[in-house]
């Protein structure tokens, strides 16, 4: 089966539907959404009951970051990221709340662990930014579960694949958009599949992954959409600027 693996949506609604139409016409047969579903976007509740309907059609989620913050904004927002969920948190409806509300932190796919941030304490949002941090997060999920092989998540914002060698050596390299990954289980992987909605590797498209279970393949994708129309939104919905002009230079 196909899983198609989003994360950071960050309420880009033009971002979203690209990758769904994308992956659909992948084969993707199953969606995982890895957590931020909101924040710094215009469109938090067309892109939350996208979520919804998914959920209803089977797609795993779990919570991010800025879902949590958008629950409990602070009252006064001091960064970036605080002053979206401020704004975010007046638009959601009881029923939007609620859905953010009920994600857990993790969930499972057969051999399978999705997380937003580290599988190590998942509740303390860590990076996985290099080496170190991507070894504690697969040696938390083997300590779940042996019979996990696959982690995957999102929450830094670019893509990134790392696995153990048959010497238990971590490797680490950056994909190529694409290009089918042979991914055998008899190793442990940590897939890092970017944002949807807010790339931040000096690149305007979106990116997903894609994992095919039964060919033991990842293939990291990127996409163009209407960043335009997304940066359109932002400046209309009278948020800071600088979330609609990130957008056009991927950072």
């Amino acid at each position: 089966m196909k899983l198609a693996l989003l994360s950071d949506i960050h309420s880009n609604r033009q971002a979203l539907h690209a990758c769904i139409e994308h992956a659909r016409a992948q084969g993707a047969q199953q969606f995982a959404l890895l957590g931020d579903l909101v924040g710094y976007g215009a469109d938090p509740v067309a892109v939350v009951e996208q979520a919804m309907e998914l959920a209803h059609q089977g797609a795993l989620l779990v919570q991010g970051n800025h879902d949590a913050m958008a629950l409990s904004p602070p009252a006064t927002p001091r960064k970036h990221g605080e002053l979206g969920a401020q704004w975010t948190h007046a638009q959601l409806g009881a029923e939007h709340r609620a859905f953010l509300q009920s994600l857990p932190l993790t969930a499972r796919w057969g051999s399978v662990l999705l997380v937003h941030a580290s599988a190590d304490a998942p509740e303390q949002w860590r990076y996985v930014e290099d080496s170190d941090a991507a070894e504690r997060s697969l040696s938390a999920a083997l300590a779940m579960d042996p019979a996990i092989r696959y982690v995957f998540c999102g929450h830094v914002h670019v893509q990134t694949l790392y696995f153990l060698s048959s010497t238990a050596k971590l490797m680490r390299f950056a994909p190529v958009p694409g290009v089918r990954v042979p991914v055998l289980a008899h190793r442990q992987w940590l897939g890092i599949v970017g944002s949807v909605g807010q790339p931040r590797d000096r690149d305007a498209r979106a990116m997903y992954a894609l994992f095919d279970d039964v060919a033991a393949q990842l293939t990291f994708h990127r996409l163009p959409y209407d960043h335009l129309a997304a940066a359109a939104a932002i400046r209309a919905a009278g948020l800071p600027a600088f979330y609609a002009e990130r957008l056009a230079s991927g950072r």
